[in-house]
């Protein structure tokens, strides 16, 4: 449900980016990052006066419900009118701006983050969002809903600028996003929404400087997480939370299936999102990608088909991206559980059209199906096909791995070295 909203250790969560853009030749050391500590003993309710928050609101819980499963339906329009009303309503407050920059901010998530053209209008968004918080916190400083705003806000800003490689605005934005969890975080204790946040920061500062050596100098300044403790405040957010229990359920998935390699825990969470939000391309091709891992293969092929149907209808949210998995694992499913190789080239030429109008050409999926393709050829006797295959895999394949080495062993038998 809203629950993309708030994310607000997005700051930290750039870091990996910035990890993998470094070059020792070209690297500039970041001026030092303020030392921030994370309470985790929450504010008792009573002692906080709540009167306005939006974000506490039952009825506007109520009211944005439906609004909220729009957007992660894909659903942009519809969701986006709600929004709009409740800025007509509350223009001075920064919730409808924030998610009016969620909405944008999943029309470019789908793409991986490719498409450009939601740019302006998102930062927009996000920079009115932080505008009308950084009001009301000024006005006091002990609104833990304006800091909450204000980190996220921030931490959305910090996360794009950082895809756009445009490292010194990501990195003002996560210190601001940092500065601002800081004081969110004092109010965990009334509402899961305020949780997140520190259940992210409690995994990744650990999970980080383990991966990203190069970043322990800058996580000196970072208070120490708690890996076990922030996948289990995960946990618990997301069977809780109402705002962020989706996005904690999206950074749970991601976090079992990549991070901890732990894809048999994550099925079931991939599952839930692609049952709960149907028209989600995201959601589908990850759970296709899970399923397909662990040998799922009905669910893998019933999900696959319906994402390259809704390709074809130009549903939003599904793109080039989605149809290069769901060709991928269809064309394998149709060579090796059906042993349909025709249909089974017809997939995997497919794949390779839209890695080719992604630009993901790099391996991969792009990769194995010229690998699969290349050795149906084979098995025709189809010498010119093959090497037309074969001279793809020899050019992109990493030259330590067993296709690399199989195609430049069949093109130098062949007449191609």
């Amino acid at each position: 449900m809203l629950r993309s909203l708030f994310c607000i250790c997005w700051g930290l969560l750039l870091l990996p980016h910035l990890a993998r853009a470094q070059k020792s030749d070209t690297i500039r050391t970041p001026p030092p990052i303020k030392t921030v500590e994370l309470d985790t003993v929450g504010v008792l309710p009573s002692a906080v006066d709540t009167k306005g928050w939006l974000l506490l609101d039952k009825d506007i819980q109520l009211e944005l419900d439906g609004a909220v499963r729009n957007i992660y339906n894909f659903k942009y329009d519809r969701a986006e009118k709600q929004f709009r009303s409740l800025r007509r309503r509350y223009p001075n407050h920064p919730m409808p701006y924030f998610l009016l920059g969620l909405s944008t901010w999943w029309k470019i998530m789908p793409t991986n983050f490719q498409t450009q053209q939601y740019d302006k209008a998102f930062f927009a968004y996000m920079d009115t969002a932080a505008t009308k918080a950084q009001k009301l916190f000024d006005a006091d400083n002990n609104n833990y809903e304006a800091s909450f705003f204000l980190s996220a806000a921030y931490g959305f800003d910090a996360r794009l600028h950082a895809e756009r490689h445009d490292w010194r605005k990501a990195t003002v934005g996560a210190r601001r996003a940092l500065n601002y969890l800081k004081k969110s975080q004092e109010a965990n204790g009334l509402s899961p929404e305020f949780q997140f946040g520190q259940a992210l920061f409690n995994y990744y500062a650990v999970w980080i400087p383990d991966n990203y050596p190069l970043l322990k100098p800058v996580l000196l300044f970072f208070p120490k997480g708690d890996k076990k403790l922030g996948l289990q405040q995960l946990r618990s957010v997301a069977a809780n939370g109402f705002y962020t229990g989706t996005e904690a359920r999206v950074f749970l998935m991601r976090i079992l299936k990549n991070e901890e390699n732990n894809a048999e825990e994550a099925i079931p969470v991939a599952r839930y999102l692609a049952t709960t939000y149907p028209d989600n391309g995201y959601f589908q091709r990850f759970y296709a990608l899970l399923a397909y891992d662990q040998g799922e293969f009905a669910d893998c092929e019933r999900v696959s088909r319906e994402i390259l149907d809704k390709i074809n209808k130009g549903m939003p949210g599904y793109e080039g991206i989605s149809g290069r998995y769901a060709s991928y694992f269809l064309g394998y499913l149709m060579q090796n559980r059906y042993r349909d190789m025709a249909k089974a080239k017809d997939y995997y030429q497919r794949c390779i059209v839209f890695a080719e109008s992604t630009g993901d050409t790099s391996g991969g999926f792009y990769l194995f199906a010229n690998v699969n393709l290349a050795r149906l050829a084979v098995k025709d006797k189809d010498v010119p096909a093959a090497k037309r295959y074969y001279a793809v895999v020899a050019d992109k394949a990493d030259h330590k791995s067993e296709q690399y080495k199989e195609a430049k062993t069949w093109l130098k038998k062949n007449g191609k070295a």
